[in-house]
C-alpha cells in the first residue's frame, strides 16, 4: 500500500474519533484550526503508535489540511528525511498554537538545524511562526540532552529583546522558553533569574507579564531545591 492510500485510510478513520465536547474545549482554549474534528491527543498518539515512521505518509496527511491529520503528520514523519524547505513550508501553515507546539515538540526540535530555525523564526513577524521560534527554544532545553549551556544561553538575549510582543500566543511562548531554559540547571537558572526580574519591572506591559510569569516558576522552592 503506498503513502497516498495509507493517508486516505487514515483520513477516513479520523472522523470516527471525533469528540464534539473535546472540540468545544479546544475552541475555548483558543485553538482555531480551519478544519478540526476534536480528537483527544491520547487517541492521536495511539493511532501514531500503530504506524511506522513514514515521510511520504506524513506529507500526504499534512497536505490534507485537516488539523488532526497535520498533528498526526508531526508524529509520523521521519526526522532524518525532514528538510529545511519542508520546515519553512509547514511553519507557514501553522494556524493554531497546538499545531505549532506539537510540530516543534514531536519533530522540529529533533532536526539538526533546529537551533538555526529557533533563531530565525523568533525574528519573524507572523504570530505562529514567531511562537514556533520560542517553543523551539523551550523544547530544545528539554529534549537536547547533549546541549551545552552556552547553546541555550544564546537564546536569552533574544528572549529579552522580543518580550515586548503583546500577542498572547507569542508572549506565552517567550515566557515558556525563559522558564524552561532557566529550569535546566543551576547555571542557566542563575542567568535566567535576573532577566525575569528586569522584565518584571519593564515599562511595556507584555514584557512585565513575561517577567512576572517566569519569576513565579523560577522562584518556586521545589525548582530551587531540585537545582541544588
Amino acid at each position: 500500500m503506498n503513502a497516498r492510500e495509507q493517508a486516505r485510510l487514515l483520513l477516513d478513520e479520523l472522523p470516527t474519533h471525533s469528540d464534539p465536547i473535546y472540540l468545544q474545549k479546544l475552541q475555548r482554549l483558543g485553538v482555531r484550526g480551519k478544519k478540526m474534528l476534536g480528537i483527544p491527543m491520547p487517541m492521536l498518539r495511539k493511532i501514531a503508535r500503530e504506524h511506522t515512521k513514514d515521510h511520504q505518509l506524513a506529507a500526504q496527511l499534512w497536505k490534507s489540511g485537516l488539523h488532526e491529520a497535520r498533528i498526526l503528520a508531526t508524529m509520523l514523519d521521519s526526522k532524518e528525511a525532514v528538510t529545511e524547505i519542508q520546515m519553512e513550508k509547514w511553519v507557514q501553515d501553522f494556524d493554531s498554537w497546538d499545531l505549532c507546539d506539537q510540530a516543534c515538540s514531536n519533530l522540529f526540535c529533533r532536526i539538526p538545524f533546529a537551533y538555526d530555525k529557533a533563531l530565525l523564526w523568533s525574528e519573524r513577524y507572523e504570530e505562529f511562526v514567531k511562537r514556533a521560534g520560542f517553543v523551539m527554544m523551550a523544547e530544545l532545553s528539554i529534549h537536547d540532552k547533549t546541549a551545552e549551556d552556552a547553546q541555550l544561553a544564546a537564546f536569552f538575549p533574544i528572549i529579552e529583546r522580543e518580550a515586548y510582543d503583546q500577542r498572547n500566543f507569542v508572549k506565552k511562548a517567550i515566557s515558556w522558553a525563559l522558564r524552561q531554559i532557566g529550569k535546566r540547571n543551576a547555571t542557566l537558572h542563575a542567568m535566567a533569574l535576573p532577566i525575569a526580574e528586569r522584565l518584571a519591572v519593564h515599562e511595556v506591559p507584555s514584557a512585565r507579564w513575561v517577567g512576572k510569569d517566569a519569576l513565579k516558576e523560577l522562584q518556586k522552592d521545589k525548582v530551587i531545591q531540585r537545582l541544588k
